[in-house]
């Protein structure tokens, strides 16, 4: 087995190294959709904490307190799943890309880019169809639409689609995708 050798630091200069003034910090990276979705996060750390206090604290539940969260966590899910199409994130399989030609590489992640804006509008198609047959439900506990879950579902989709379109065209002037060169993408340069 391999031994790792590192660089021996003492206790006192890891201290100091959390001391170093990195700046103002970098907040581009970050969307519209990014703090809705750390808002509604937070909202839902709100409802799972009221739940246990009530149930365990004053072992006297609040009934609502469950399903909010649980519709938070569907709004949390969709909303990180845009985040995740505008920076090419999403599980992905790349390394068949390193021992084909660039040319093939090239042309299958085009063809990757269109099946994704594809899926993501055929998905937005489905939804609005669903939701105009559900649009009547109301939450059990909370008098409530339930639209209100289906519609914030349908609008992280139809942001999926606009990004994975935004995506297509950047890859399409930069001349490659993170399916080709990864490194590119994840600070390594490779």
């Amino acid at each position: 087995m391999a031994t790792q050798n590192h660089t021996p630091i003492t206790g006192e200069e890891l201290a100091h190294a959390f001391e170093e003034d990195q700046g103002p910090p970098d907040l581009s990276p970050y969307s519209v959709e990014d703090w809705v979705g750390l808002a509604v996060f937070w909202g839902m750390a709100l409802c799972v904490f009221l739940q246990f206090f009530t149930r365990y604290v004053l072992n006297d539940s609040l009934a609502w307190t469950e399903e909010i969260a649980i519709n938070c966590l569907v709004a949390v899910v969709f909303l990180g799943a845009v985040m995740c199409t505008r920076l090419s994130r999403h599980i992905q399989v790349d390394v068949l890309y390193h021992y084909m030609p660039k040319a093939l590489a090239r042309l299958l992640s085009t063809f990757v880019d269109l099946v994704r804006i594809g899926f993501f509008a055929y998905a937005c198609v489905l939804l609005w169809r669903y939701v105009n047959i559900v649009s009547r439900e109301r939450m059990v506990t909370v008098d409530l639409p339930r639209s209100i879950v289906f519609y914030t579902v349908f609008a992280a989709f139809v942001l999926m689609l606009l990004r994975s379109l935004q995506v297509a065209w950047k890859n399409a002037r930069r001349g490659y995708s993170v399916l080709e060169r990864p490194g590119a993408f994840d600070g390594s340069g490779a």
